[in-house]
């Protein structure tokens, strides 16, 4: 029988690596050294599935033999995506523009290996309602979560019952990696049974 193959995780995510350690497959991290696009003007079904691939690319170019997985994760309302906030002033802002209203939240996956020229593109979308909230909420918010790492400004898995009011679709989605499709994909390449 021969040894499963190497899986990485294209990910500086510290989400990420919690949410694929679940689905109970080793892996390894390894952080691309990329700089992904992250026009607000752009498609975000585009913009992550570019993301996704650029990390899942360059890493599989350093290590030819392993099945490398990388994703991207944004927020996306009225025809602009929301991508991590600069700072505390825009995060705040982000939290405004999301105040009773629902967004999609879209994440690309890529999963590459160079050796057989494996390459799976997939995409997944979830929805979120955000409750109607003040400034008093997102001062309270930003003083319990650090939202600075997070596409638009929030983390579903963090505090969710002061802002999120409901969502439809896979809440590991929203989280940042969808171990739905992810399972299916890593179970096409025989990582999983």
């Amino acid at each position: 029988m021969s040894a499963a193959p190497m899986l990485i995780l294209a990910s500086a995510s510290p989400r990420r690596r919690e949410l694929l350690a679940q689905l109970g497959v080793n892996f390894t991290v390894v952080t691309a050294a990329v700089t992904e696009h992250e026009d607000p003007a752009t498609d975000p079904r585009i913009m992550v599935a570019h993301n996704a691939a650029l990390k899942a690319d360059w890493v599989a170019a350093r290590h030819p033999e392993a099945l490398v997985l990388g994703a991207d994760t944004t927020v996306f309302l009225e025809g602009a995506a929301l991508n991590k906030p600069a700072d505390a002033v825009e995060a705040r802002a982000m939290l405004r523009r999301l105040s009773g209203r629902t967004h999609t939240v879209f994440t690309g996956l890529a999963l590459r290996r160079v050796c057989d020229g494996l390459r799976i593109d997939e995409g997944e979308s979830s929805e979120v309602t955000f409750k109607s909230f003040g400034d008093e909420v997102i001062e309270a918010y930003l003083g319990r979560v650090h939202t600075l790492d997070k596409a638009g400004g929030y983390g579903i898995q963090d505090q969710a019952d002061l802002i999120v009011e409901r969502y439809a679709g896979s809440l590991s989605n929203i989280i940042g990696l969808p171990l739905e499709t992810t399972k299916q994909i890593l179970t096409r390449c025989g990582l999983l049974p």
